[in-house]
């Protein structure tokens, strides 16, 4: 056991707090519906060029004198997609954090500190006051990149990439930045996201330029004691308001052979790395449909029970990620595709994004549906998965459809 570092002080709060409350100008959040964590202030930041770097998180989270009931202290924060092209990743452990999630059975506040540091004032609890939205965006706010006969162009190229080589998909992605006019205001923009798909997993983390905001629907890996969970999403088919064309939209999407081959790549690839580390390891045998506000997706639910020593939830997260479900596969060759033919550096997006406690659990989702905001800019980001039967102009309807949802809700930030 290692020396103490760290102290954490624990007060229980009422069942209905807002964990938007907690939440920041640089803190954290990160919840489905209202159970998951969020804070502010900073008592340590662990940064590293390589996931098994992030390790040393929880060996300090478990130094923490804990004073009082309750559950263990938390990191949280969003990591980058490629440690190669991006930016160092980072994980925080707030100076206070509410955190609520089934294990801990009930909402809980924790003070966090160096053990033997300067006595410090937490950050205050505020509740969000939301206001009308802003009116909608004008061309001229709006930059893409690169722009949709580009991005149809780089989709042909690896249509044709996948078709004369090993490479059997890669996800390729596309940026909208937005000149708001106005400082935007993460909290407004999460309590906007939350409000649209209570299903999704809602995030907002500190970046090197600003703070990534999100909501994505997509669960990398949860882990709860022995028990370990997954939901891959790949495939999908847009959202229609006529009741009658939105289950023929789903109906097309069950029957794709192009959409089921996409999902079946990122399934196989999930359940080889999860198999080793499980004594029992168990998946729909079908993909099942996942719908969002304004996509429908294929999904399948893996559930398992960890072998001993049950790895931590990071581990987890540096044993999956970058699964086909954003980059492609095989890995290296669909990293290389990626980074020929795309012209930017995604930075933290399509990365993972969650926390991890001194037990080793943890939640973590894939940062999609997102956005990076710089003051008045925001930089919006969207992907598609690439076979060999896609088409470039559905792929960059799916991209176009996914910006349309972001910027309408980008309105309230």
């Amino acid at each position: 056991m290692s020396a103490p570092l760290l102290q954490t002080e624990h007060a229980p709060l009422g069942p209905s707090f807002d964990l938007l409350a907690a939440y920041a100008a640089g803190g954290v959040f990160f919840a489905r519906g209202n159970e998951g964590v969020a804070g502010a202030g900073r008592v340590r930041t662990f940064a590293g060029l390589d996931l098994d770097e992030l390790a040393q998180t929880v060996r300090v989270l478990r130094t923490s004198v804990r004073r009082g009931r309750g559950p263990a202290p938390v990191a949280v924060g969003a990591l980058g997609f490629d440690a190669g092209r991006t930016e160092i990743d980072q994980l925080v452990i707030p100076r206070r954090i509410v955190r609520r999630d089934p294990a801990a059975s009930a909402t809980w506040r924790l003070d966090t500190s160096e053990l033997d540091g300067p006595a410090e004032d937490a950050p205050a609890l505020h509740p969000v006051v939301a206001g009308p939205p802003h009116e909608p965006f004008t061309d001229i706010q709006v930059t893409e990149t690169p722009p949709r006969e580009t991005y149809a162009s780089a989709v042909a190229d690896a249509v044709r990439l996948i078709r004369g080589s090993d490479l059997r998909k890669v996800v390729l992605a596309r940026t909208v930045e937005v000149r708001a006019g106005r400082s935007l205001d993460p909290r407004l923009l999460l309590h906007r996201l939350r409000a649209v798909d209570p299903k999704a997993y809602t995030f907002a983390a500190p970046t090197d330029r600003g703070v990534i905001v999100g909501a994505s629907p997509e669960l990398l890996v949860s882990r709860r004691g022995p028990e370990v969970r997954s939901n891959p999403l790949a495939g999908s088919a847009p959202r229609s308001g006529d009741p009658d064309e939105d289950r023929s939209n789903a109906e097309a999407l069950v029957s794709s052979e192009k959409e089921r081959e996409e999902h079946a790549v990122v399934v196989e690839a999930v359940a080889e790395t999860l198999a080793p580390l499980c004594d029992d390891l168990r998946w729909d045998p079908e993909p099942v449909l996942r719908e969002t506000p304004n996509v429908w997706h294929l999904s399948t639910r893996f559930v398992g029970v960890l072998r001993e020593p049950h790895p931590t939830a990071l581990d987890l997260v540096a044993a999956l990620h970058p699964t086909p479900a954003v980059a492609g596969l095989p890995r290296d060759a669909a990293l290389a595709a990626i980074a020929d033919l795309e012209p930017f550096d995604r930075g933290r997006y399509a990365g993972p994004v969650g926390w991890v406690d001194a037990d080793g659990d943890g939640e973590w989702a894939i940062a999609l549906r997102c956005a990076e905001l710089r003051e008045d800019l925001a930089v919006l980001f969207a992907g598609a998965g690439i076979v060999g039967g896609s088409e470039p102009a559905r792929e960059v309807s799916e991209t176009e459809r996914k910006f349309r949802a972001f910027l309408d809700a980008l309105r309230w930030g």
